[in-house]
Order: C-alpha cells, then sequence, then structure tokens
C-alpha cells in the first residue's frame, strides 16, 4: 500500500488526538528501522520522522483533533478517527507534487469493525480528493506495513511534541492517559486551584469529571 494513516492520542484525558498520512509509492526507501510507534523510543522516533519527513520521495499529512472537538457532544471518538484520518490523507495527497490517478491507502483500524472503519474512511475522502482513492482498513497495520508504521512514528512524535507544549504552559502534566498518576496528580492540583479544569482537558472523559466532581464535592463539605 503506498499511503499508510494511523493515529496518536486517541485514549488521553489531556490534549489532542493526531493523525498521520505518509504516501509512500516504493517502501524499500524507507529508513530502517520502521515498526510500530510503541515499540520504539522517543530519540529514535524523532530521528526516523525527521527522516520521513525530509525525503523528497515521499508526502506526509498530519491531523490534529483537539480536546474541545472531543468534548463536542453532537460526535464519538470513532467518528473522530475517522475525520483524523480522512484529514491527514487529504494533506498528504495535497503535498503530492504529481497526483496518480489511483491511490491504495491502508488504516491502522480504530474500530473493532476494520472494514467499517476502511470504508467510512474511504467516505469521508471522497468530497476532497479527485483522485481513485481505495482504502483499506486492518487491525495490527502499524506492525505489519512498513508505510502504516512511518504514519504511526509521525502521529505519536506530533503527539509527544503536543504533550510538551502543554508542559511549557502548566508543568508536568504526565503523558496525559488517565491511568498515569502524574496526570491524575496535575488534574487535581489544577482543579483545586482555579476550581475548573484546564482548557487541555478532554472534560468528557470520566477522569475528568470524576476529579471535578471530587473538587465540588470537598468544596460543600467545607460549608
Amino acid at each position: 500500500m503506498p499511503l499508510g494513516v494511523d493515529e496518536a492520542g486517541k485514549g488521553p484525558a489531556l490534549g489532542s488526538m493526531f493523525a498521520a498520512a505518509v504516501y509512500c509509492p516504493d517502501p524499500s526507501v524507507l529508513p530502517e528501522g520502521i515498526t510500530d510507534s510503541k515499540q520504539l523510543s522517543a530519540a529514535r522516533r524523532e530521528e526516523l520522522a525527521q527522516m520521513i519527513r525530509t525525503d523528497d520521495r515521499l508526502a506526509v499529512g498530519v491531523a490534529e483533533i483537539t480536546a474541545s472537538r472531543i468534548d463536542d457532544p453532537g460526535t464519538d471518538m470513532n467518528s473522530l478517527a475517522v475525520t483524523a484520518h480522512a484529514e491527514a490523507i487529504t494533506a498528504a495527497v495535497a503535498n503530492l507534487e504529481e497526483r496518480p490517478e489511483a491511490i491504495l491507502g491502508l488504516c491502522d483500524a480504530c474500530d473493532t469493525d476494520a472494514d467499517r472503519f476502511g470504508r467510512r474512511v474511504g467516505e469521508a475522502c471522497a468530497e476532497t480528493i479527485e483522485a481513485n482513492l481505495e482504502v483499506d482498513a486492518r487491525h495490527g497495520a502499524d506492525d505489519d506495513s512498513p508505510v502504516v508504521g512511518a504514519a504511526s512514528i509521525i502521529a505519536k512524535v506530533e503527539r509527544d511534541a503536543h504533550v510538551a507544549r502543554l508542559a511549557e504552559t502548566y508543568g508536568d502534566v504526565g503523558s496525559g492517559y488517565p491511568s498515569d498518576p502524574t496526570t491524575r496528580t496535575f488534574l487535581e492540583a489544577y482543579v483545586d486551584e482555579h476550581g475548573q479544569l484546564p482548557a487541555c482537558a478532554r472534560e468528557s472523559w470520566s477522569t475528568c469529571a470524576d476529579v471535578l466532581a471530587a473538587a465540588e464535592q470537598t468544596g460543600l463539605e467545607q460549608f
């Protein structure tokens, strides 16, 4: 598959989700060591991402889904993952110097039904991409496909940079995942000081809602 797509940051309670698409007609030109980003150190991911981005034979597209979009009650994470993949594909295709008549894409499926996810991404791209685009989706594609692995690296580096920017604003926020004690401590301390969640929080996430509810209950008990 010449076009690979993956996301990073679907599950955290803080910050944006990112999707990346990498167009690579010849996977042999990819740098050695490409694999699922979770299997690589942060330093190695950044090194590979730089090599992918600066290779003129490749085209990269990135999409960001902010916390406010995630909290929109009119949508859901599966639909937002579809949107993110479609926006990343559109951005990658827009960066091609010569657009082929037909493009085959492979996504790492973000839905329990991989075929449905691929179909929805393809439909979402139909209005923005003139080329004949065929999108497939598979679970574990970031392990099996070097091009999807390359996309997973780009997406993870984008997410890591985003978390680093949050830390510059708020101090140590941890990874942003609900299971991270540092993230939980940050949320509790922020709500205790400000009486509300930070702008980077996904307010619709149970972790954030629980922290806010606990703080409100504590405030009531003090009266």
